[in-house]
């Protein structure tokens, strides 16, 4: 067999064992380990070649902010920020019918930028929107397919991790990464905002709820809120913000000094709050570590994968190929998009990233195209595999946070569908105006 044959017979194994339940990173770089040995016909050149892979990557000083973002993220959790934001959320839109989800949606993107967690965006909303939004008669579809939906948007709005694994990926700066997230983030926040007023009033039998006459019924704590609650609740955020993003984008850290200073901040809050003790540090930190060994073995893993496919020789026949057939922007996004688009139903977005974007660069490169945007581009359309199944982790989370029998899966599903279509538009408007994502930068 040759080079290229080899690479195709790894390329297509992999996903064979990934769809048959082998651990990700596993199937990554046992393949990827097989493939050089049998490309080189030499143990050693295989040995080597995955020790350079997990040095290179273990000693980079980017990988840094993913411990450092993660147990900022728990600790806000710990907090109880996410309570704060929604509640102020809800104080500001309860009166607009369909509020409680544009709440849902907005406390989402306010805990975005602290977290950077689509995952711990579901786990938190899933235990404090959910009940709340049944309570004033909003369905059971709705509800929970507002938090899965809206729980994506802590994969773009930065600090997100996703951009920061693209960024390593693509040898671009994790700062401009998180500049060019902004607008698309907003932009997305805002779609699913406008699509529920749509939905209530036009879709209002999916929706359910009828606004203010709930309110009538229910008298809820958030309604009785003063401007001066919401600065009160809305100041530590505020702060937390400022010292992370604001520290970035002025140029004062780096992204990893944000994310020591933004783990220093939240963990201040949480002590002066008396939300945390000894025991829930200890349980941040044990939870940090979990986070962090399992994406760098998944980056080690992927890291070889690389190295795998240019020993194959890969991605510059692939180049070539595309030169050949003269395919433009617009022909390789339809490539592009339905392969990510069709790998988001069996495994994560950092995978995809991983494994996806790396066969593609060289194209994009040739292109002239912008690594920055094309980063954008890749995250939102993995993200999109978040809510659809069979994986549909996001949906998987609301579900086991809420151990509700009477909600199924199938609901999560289906209440998330019209979250996952917005996305696409949203990502097709990305494609077709480029500077919605580079206009920061």
């Amino acid at each position: 067999m040759t080079p290229f044959e080899i690479g195709i017979a790894s390329v297509i194994l992999i996903v064979v064992m990934i769809y048959a339940g082998l651990y990700i990173p596993v199937a990554l770089g046992l393949v990827s380990f097989l493939g050089v040995w049998i490309i080189r016909d030499n143990v050693e050149i295989a040995i080597n070649m995955l020790a350079l892979a997990a040095a290179d990557t273990v000693s980079h000083q980017v990988f840094a902010t993913v411990p450092l973002f993660a147990m900022m993220g728990l600790i806000v959790s710990k907090a109880g920020l996410g309570n704060d934001v929604y509640k102020v959320a809800n104080f500001v839109f309860y009166k607009v019918r369909g509020g409680l989800g544009i709440a849902t949606v907005a406390a989402n993107a306010v805990f975005a930028a602290i977290t950077g967690s689509s995952i711990a965006s579901a786990s938190v909303f899933a235990r404090v929107s959910v009940p709340e939004m049944r309570k004033f008669g909003f369905t059971t579809r709705f509800s929970v397919g507002v938090v899965a939906g809206s729980s994506v948007l802590g994969m773009i709005i930065p600090p997100s991790a996703m951009l920061i694994i693209y960024a390593i990926t693509a040898d671009q700066s994790v700062g401009q990464m998180f500049l060019a997230g902004v607008i698309p983030g907003v932009l997305l926040a805002i779609a699913f905002a406008l699509a529920i007023v749509i939905m209530a009033r036009f879709w209002p039998k999916f929706v359910g709820g009828h606004g203010v006459v709930e309110m009538k019924d229910v008298k809820e704590d958030w309604q009785d809120l003063t401007w001066g609650d919401v600065i009160r609740l809305m100041s530590p955020i505020v702060f937390l913000v400022l010292v992370v993003l604001g520290g970035i984008y002025g140029g004062i850290v780096t992204p990893v000094e944000a994310g020591a200073a933004g783990s220093l901040v939240a963990l201040l809050i949480a002590i002066f709050r008396r939300a945390i003790g000894w025991r829930g540090f200890w349980d941040c930190l044990v939870e940090t570590g979990h986070i962090t060994a399992s994406i760098l073995f998944l980056i080690v893993a992927a890291s070889m994968y690389s190295r795998m496919l240019g020993f194959a020789g890969l991605p510059t026949l692939f180049q070539a190929w595309l030169d050949e057939q003269g395919y433009g922007v617009l022909a390789l996004m339809m490539i592009y998009i339905p392969m990510l688009l069709l790998l988001g139903t069996i495994i994560d977005t950092a995978s995809m990233i991983l494994i996806v974007a790396p066969l593609f660069l060289p194209a994009i490169e040739a292109l002239g195209l912008d690594l920055v945007w094309f980063g954008i581009v890749t995250v939102i359309a993995a993200e999109i595999g978040l809510l659809t199944p069979p994986l549909g982790i996001s949906c998987f989370v609301i579900k086991s946070t809420l151990n509700d029998p009477t909600i199924k899966l199938s609901d999560i599903f289906a209440g998330a569908f019209p979250f996952a279509v917005i996305m696409l538009l949203v990502l097709f408007a990305i494609i077709a105006w480029p500077q919605l994502s580079l206009a920061l930068i």
